[in-house]
């Protein structure tokens, strides 16, 4: 095995030494005890009776450049040998701190049971957004499993969170991107008693615009609506000229994107369904 070369890492206002194994941080395992004033034999035989604990002996370039054989432990073996070490053990110098260490650490654990999730207090803006895009993927991964979503949305959702995550730009066929009645009609200026009351209607055009483009039914999938899950038709960006031809030929035939339409002229079929604020 190639020797590694051996890195330092703030913790706690320690320095602790570690060394890159297949891509994993691990402490060095003896300055990490001396500096506790932990004896290190004794610590590294109770390490190797655990069933917790991963111990290796790994080649490292030390900083006189000469190789040697170290003791190295996974960073999550070296918390837990700090959560479980034995406080009257440790030099009186850094005792305080231990102590506080184990402290956090319950309530770590305390939070990781009864809430589901543990913050921690000094976590950067950077290492919270990483933590909040893995829960997304988590999320994901159960709506992947039990369908709950269209399947469209979720690729592009996924693809959008996995480049976050990577610190890229998402690249995303900008076609497959779910485009719903609502959505469109926003955009349009149609907002609040306006948009409850076209978008049923809208959605009834849009699908006979469908079928008779298609010469079937369109797509469905649940989504939540009014506070239930319900079964609706489901459209993408590819469908938009649809959009825009039930637009045109249902609400306002000279509409253009420059102009805002505070009260479109609604031709409901059913001149029964006309109510106050459109003219029909």
């Amino acid at each position: 095995m190639p020797a590694s070369a051996v890195h330092e890492m703030d913790f706690h206002g320690d320095r602790l030494l570690l060394i890159d194994v297949d891509g994993k941080p691990y402490v060095v395992l003896r300055p990490a005890l001396e500096a506790l004033g932990l004896d290190y034999s004794g610590q590294l035989q109770r390490l190797q009776r655990q069933p917790w604990a991963t111990v290796g002996m790994m080649p490292t370039v030390g900083g006189d450049g000469k190789v040697r054989e170290m003791a190295a432990i996974p960073v999550k073996t070296f918390l837990m040998l700090l959560a479980t070490v034995d406080a009257s053990r440790v030099s009186e110098a850094v005792r305080p701190k231990l102590v506080a260490y184990q402290a956090e650490v319950s309530d770590a654990i305390e939070a990781y049971w009864t809430k589901g999730v543990a913050i921690n207090p000094r976590a950067t803006s950077e290492q919270i957004v990483v933590a909040l895009h893995e829960h997304q993927l988590r999320c994901l991964a159960i709506a992947r499993e039990a369908n709950l979503v269209d399947p469209d949305w979720l690729e592009a959702k996924t693809r959008h969170v996995l480049a976050r995550t990577l610190g890229e730009e998402p690249e995303v066929d900008p076609t497959r991107r779910p485009l719903t009645v609502s959505e469109y009609l926003d955009e349009k200026g149609i907002r609040g008693r306006q948009l409850r009351t076209l978008a049923p209607e809208f959605g009834k055009w849009l699908k006979s615009e469908y079928i008779t483009e298609f010469g079937c039914q369109p797509p469905t999938v649940e989504r939540f609506v009014d506070n239930a899950l319900r079964r609706v038709c489901s459209y993408t960006e590819a469908h938009r000229p649809l959009f825009d031809a039930v637009w045109l030929a249902r609400i306002g035939a000279g509409d253009d994107d420059d102009q805002t339409t505070d009260a479109p002229v609604v031709r409901l079929p059913d001149a029964t369904r006309v109510r106050r604020g459109w003219r029909a």
